[in-house]
């Protein structure tokens, strides 16, 4: 397990982190969401012990991060962090000797994941010559090649095209069904909705939301109605406990107070004719972070 037990962080006068607390059990994988500044990565650089934090406790599996346990942890910044004049080879042999690696496992590993990644051609490249969206592969690869047991990733999808971050999406996947624990940022709620077990959602580095995301959307709340069909809808804006109304190209979407109030928007639904989709729905992720975050950020 990972563990953050009220772990703050001070710049000066400045509070960058302030009492978080977050359990990331064996095996799991971790969304942790924020706005720009609001914490995350800060709090990426606490856990590996590239920064010393003000106050709290960080420990994994019972025990503070140090030396005896970094050759079990991959970590991918969100800055490219590779040295554009060495070969895709080099830089990641050099990475996972760090880690502890032998050459022929190191061939071995790197060779897979090059071939996973659909760039096997890239090996003898510079990595200045790649694209960012393969840079961002290879930066993956060394994060990854030592098959470690905690995975800390800031930003994993950013800069790379749909059909790519599907690919670096299944790996972490795998990654996980193989027992890794796995923290990752992005500003993505959907790909965190789609993955993650757990989310912490930080704003100015405070906790606003932070569990299991089933009993998150649960202890929200609020329900969303999507609509569909060619009648005018507007007068549901006016039915008591539509707290939202939306009306996009395609259909309505309505947030309601509670589920209690569903029946009564369907019976005025029902009035108006046929309809080709009603439907009751759980909060997104991201409609949970507006709430939460985005009438509050400056």
């Amino acid at each position: 397990m990972l563990k953050l037990e009220h772990v703050t962080k001070r710049f000066n006068q400045f509070t960058a982190v302030d009492n978080v607390n977050v359990e990331v059990p064996e095996g799991a994988m971790l969304g942790f969401l924020g706005g720009n500044g609001a914490g995350k990565t800060t709090t990426f650089r606490m856990i590996l012990g590239l920064l010393d934090k003000t106050e709290g406790n960080i420990t994994y599996n019972g025990k503070p991060i140090d030396y005896s346990v970094t050759d079990h942890i991959g970590y991918l910044p969100e800055e490219r962090g590779l040295n554009p004049k060495l070969k895709v080879k080099e830089q990641i042999y050099y990475l996972a000797q760090l880690k502890g690696m032998k050459k022929p496992d190191i061939e071995k590993a790197l060779k897979y994941w090059l071939e996973r990644f659909e760039v096997p051609e890239n090996m003898d490249k510079k990595i200045e010559s790649l694209s960012k969206g393969n840079q961002q592969k290879i930066q993956l690869i060394g994060a990854i090649i030592h098959n470690p047991s905690l995975l800390i990733l800031d930003e994993p999808f950013s800069g790379l095209d749909p059909v790519n971050v599907e690919l670096l999406k299944s790996a972490v996947n795998d990654l996980n069904k193989q027992g890794a624990t796995i923290v990752f940022s992005s500003h993505r709620m959907e790909h965190v909705e789609e993955m993650c077990d757990t989310v912490c959602i930080l704003n100015k580095g405070k906790t606003v939301v932070s569990g299991d995301i089933k009993q998150v959307k649960k202890d929200f709340g609020k329900k969303e109605i999507i609509i569909e069909g060619v009648q005018d809808f507007s007068d549901l804006a006016n039915i008591p406990g539509v707290t939202k109304f939306k009306q996009t190209r395609n259909d309505v979407r309505l947030t309601i107070e509670n589920e209690a109030v569903a029946p009564i928007v369907f019976d005025h639904v029902v009035r108006k004719g046929f309809v080709s989709k009603f439907e009751v729905s759980e909060p997104s992720l991201n409609d949970i972070f507006i709430e939460k975050v985005g009438a509050h950020r400056e």
